[in-house]
């Protein structure tokens, strides 16, 4: 059976808080535990109003609290943002507080725009051309290999599993090389899926941590008990989209609209179409259906399925529902 796990981008819906968005992220871990998903992770974003998890080292600290078994991370932590050095110590630090459950997906995208990356990144002075040797910076920490001639207190030697992420083909060309997981956004940038699947696996090289390829593909889940239902759902995150492509900027979570998509317009309609072509919006079914096309198309070894409702009891509904969706596959 495929696996699937669970991105939380922890969202702050119109009229809510950012407490109440880490109080659900707690509980949304508890209930996918239980649902049986492999991990929950959350992303480093900064300066979106509508987005609670940049402190992302401190939220998967609160998630790891709230539960006992499924694994908790980063998909990812934006290496560019940080020295390697704080990194090995964060996630050092969460590996003692939950051994043998924390994975760290890098990537080296800013996960902001170009002014808020300026104010994070003062005297870092990174662009994302380090990444590679950042990454292997960052395994010298943990393996404790004293290249650095530095030791990271917490983090030699812990067991924090690390994973490549990316939506282009340089992060699948670099987790092939390092041997290491992979995991591919294609829940909102499903443009180059299949060229970057196919680098990965073709270039794959076993390492001492993988000894064959394992990638994960990001997709959406917006379920509910009738198809009707679940479209109305999804509207809250596809307003979103349009927004962040208009403005630039992201919003506070909307309440759903029904018939959102028919006042739409056919250019908005035709960009919803690419950026959520990896998604499911519908009733069991359907989902079942969307899911087992997905897998068979990419031969994908895990999903990380996501999605952002405005009403909480209506997410858990929808990830119990996707749960059962994938069990039954």
């Amino acid at each position: 059976m495929t696996a699937y796990s669970l991105l939380d981008l922890v969202p702050i819906v119109q009229g809510g808080s950012a407490a109440q968005a880490l109080a659900n992220a707690a509980d949304l871990a508890r209930h996918a535990e239980t649902l049986g998903f492999t991990r929950y992770w959350v992303a480093e974003h900064h300066g979106m109003e509508g987005i609670a998890s940049a402190a992302t080292a401190v939220v998967i600290a609160h998630v790891g609290a709230a539960t006992s078994t499924i694994r908790v991370g980063a998909g990812g932590i934006m290496l560019p943002n940080h020295s390697p050095l704080q990194v090995a110590e964060a996630f050092g630090t969460l590996d003692a507080l939950f051994p043998g459950r924390v994975d760290l997906g890098l990537g080296r995208a800013p996960g902001s725009d170009q002014r808020v990356a300026a104010a994070i990144r003062r005297g870092l002075g990174g662009d994302g051309s380090d990444f590679p040797q950042d990454v292997l910076e960052l395994q010298g920490y943990f393996a404790d290999d004293g290249k650095a001639g530095i030791r990271a207190t917490p983090g030699a030697g812990a067991d924090v599993r690390l994973w490549i992420l990316g939506s282009s083909l340089f992060g699948a060309q670099l987790a092939a090389a390092l041997g290491l997981p992979y995991a591919f956004a294609s829940h909102f940038a499903p443009g180059l899926l299949d060229e970057a699947v196919q680098v990965y696996r073709r270039n794959f090289r076993p390492s001492a941590v993988l000894d064959k390829p394992h990638l994960m593909l990001g997709f959406n889940v917006f379920a509910a008990d009738s198809d009707d239902e679940a479209e109305y759902l999804a509207s809250s995150q596809q307003q979103a989209f349009v927004a962040i492509r208009a403005t630039g900027k992201g919003i506070q979570l909307p309440p759903p609209v029904r018939g959102y998509r028919e006042g739409l317009g056919g250019h908005g309609n035709a960009m919803l179409d690419q950026v959520l072509s990896a998604s499911a919006i519908g009733g069991l079914d359907k989902v079942r259906a969307q899911l087992t096309a997905f897998i068979e198309r990419t031969g994908a070894d895990e999903l990380m399925l996501t999605s952002a409702m405005f009403d909480h009891q209506a997410r858990r509904k929808s990830l119990a529902i996707a749960a059962e969706a994938m069990r039954g596959l």
